[in-house]
């Protein structure tokens, strides 16, 4: 009985020992760039800038198999700030991450938000890509030139929008066209839309004279002949696409929007780190290669302080233009 005795107790401790290790093997929490439960928010509506990039970083990562079973949900409103301020209530919650970018840095100047991206934790800058000027298919527009022409004589006749609030990049890219040909900036009729999704219904019915947005939301529509590009407004020419950058049409003037990473503040080091560490290890996969060359982006990758720096000097950007086009 006592060797009975002696074996069950040495057993007993054994599965002490070895059982919780094994019980953990797999369950996503160990070191590396799992994490269980993570969720992307996206702070505009389905089919733009930021759900794109959330739902393409989701996928890739799921298929590289850095992590799986990423939730990407929608919370629209007030030009990305409703989202910036339920990120930043989730105070040390580090399964949240919220898709972003330059629209929101503007958002925050132009709604007065309660919330600004210094209350959050940077992550990663991730991509940059040139906004694009388009029209429906049917429109009168043919070329840069024509848009110009009627824009000129009319300035609030002819509508523009975009899927970003006032002071957004959809919003400054066609203000600062505006600028370098000559229009007052203040007489723009801009037309704000929660996302490239809501724009693009606006476009095909000719109910905005043209729209502005990133090239990744509408290359689709673009290329099945929906909509005319009439010009990307970054500094170079995108290769496979048929049209002059805003400089080559004339305008001395040009513009790149960026998408990035944040989480709510409060992580602890672990938590940031293990955010940081899947899009350092994502970065390098050839999913999101192929990602980024399908979709237009640019390669932009600046990971945690960098980043926050950078959205530093972009908040001081957006006030100064802001302020120099009169708006």
């Amino acid at each position: 009985m006592r060797l009975r005795t002696l074996l069950a107790l040495f057993g007993a401790a054994l599965l002490v020992v070895v059982g919780p290790p094994l019980l953990s093997t797999g369950d996503g929490s160990d070191t590396g760039t799992r994490i269980p439960g993570l969720r992307f928010m996206v702070p505009n509506t389905p089919g733009g800038g930021y759900d794109i990039t959330a739902r393409t970083l989701a996928m890739n990562a799921e298929d590289a198999g850095l992590t799986h079973g990423i939730e990407v949900f929608n919370l629209p409103g007030a030009g990305g700030t409703v989202g910036l301020t339920r990120l930043v209530g989730e105070r040390g919650n580090g399964k949240l991450a919220l898709s972003m970018g330059l629209g929101v840095v503007g958002a925050v100047h132009t709604n007065k938000a309660p919330s600004t991206l210094a209350d959050t934790t940077p992550i990663a800058r991730l991509t940059e890509e040139p906004d694009i000027v388009v029209v429906a298919e049917d429109s009168p527009y043919r070329t840069v030139a024509d848009l110009l022409a009627a824009w000129k004589k009319d300035p609030a006749g002819v509508p523009v929008g975009g899927g970003s609030s006032p002071g957004g990049p959809d919003h400054l890219a066609p203000m600062l066209m505006a600028q370098a040909a000559g229009i007052a900036p203040r007489t723009v009729n801009y037309v704000p839309f929660d996302g490239g999704g809501e724009l693009l219904a606006s476009i095909l019915g000719n109910k905005v004279g043209f729209g502005v947005s990133g090239l990744g939301e509408y290359r689709d529509q673009i290329e099945a002949g929906e909509l005319r590009l009439l010009a990307v407004t970054g500094p170079k020419r995108v290769p496979g696409l048929d049209a002059p950058t805003l400089r080559e049409a004339g305008l001395d003037t040009e513009f790149t929007n960026w998408r990035g990473i944040v989480a709510p503040p409060g992580l602890s080091d672990t938590e940031r780190d293990k955010l940081t560490g899947l899009v350092r290890e994502l970065h390098g996969t050839k999913e999101w290669k192929e990602s980024m060359k399908k979709n237009g982006w640019d390669d932009a990758l600046l990971v945690g302080e960098p980043f926050g720096d950078f959205l530093d000097e972009q908040d001081r950007r957006v006030a100064t233009v802001l302020k120099e086009l009169g708006l």
